[in-house]
């Protein structure tokens, strides 16, 4: 017997998806908790019938393995078009002396949201935004080049856990953009 039930289903419409797509995470057994401490509006969007929404997309494959591809609150959705941040960023982290990058979806008019990168250079390393944008072309599809690069002469920001603030890199965009 399993110790958790694992599903994938759509992020909007919470349907059952088949076998190799991705989509959020659900999460169903004994180590589920039944709620948020004093918070029942998170709890009633989070925890539905024993099920818990991780808000992690993932994918399963045939034996049942799961493989988490991005966080749902990180996927950048440009004219309909899913673009998973970490796909970006681990072509980024591949461009000899980038040692932190971070994708982030920022406002456009008509699409929604465009791509947008904050990159960090080892000592010593140069690169200039068409050149990482060329890079990242070459290695994924179009859609899903950074349509902005900024670079930071520091790390990018991170929690106690090491994880990057992209709430603050997002930030970064709007004082650039008049």
């Amino acid at each position: 017997m399993p110790v958790a039930e694992l599903a994938i289903r759509d992020p909007e419409t919470t349907a059952p998806l088949p076998v190799g797509e991705v989509g959020e995470l659900w999460c169903k057994g004994p180590m589920v908790v039944k709620g948020y401490w004093n918070n029942p509006e998170a709890t009633a969007a989070t925890f539905v019938d024993g099920w818990v929404r991780t808000g992690d997309l993932a994918r399963l494959d045939e034996d049942a393995f799961c493989y988490i591809v991005d966080r749902a609150k990180d996927m950048v959705i440009r004219g309909g078009e899913n673009i998973y941040s970490s796909e970006v960023e681990n072509a980024l982290y591949d461009f000899p002396g980038v040692t932190d990058a971070a994708v982030i979806g920022i406002p456009h008019r008509t699409l929604g949201e465009e791509p947008a990168a904050v990159v960090h250079l080892a000592p010593g390393a140069q690169a200039a935004e068409a050149e990482l944008q060329d890079w990242v072309r070459q290695r994924l599809a179009a859609f899903k080049v950074p349509v902005r690069i900024l670079f930071l002469s520091e790390t990018l920001p991170r929690n106690a856990n090491g994880k990057i603030l992209k709430k603050d890199l997002k930030r970064l965009f709007e004082e650039k953009t008049v």
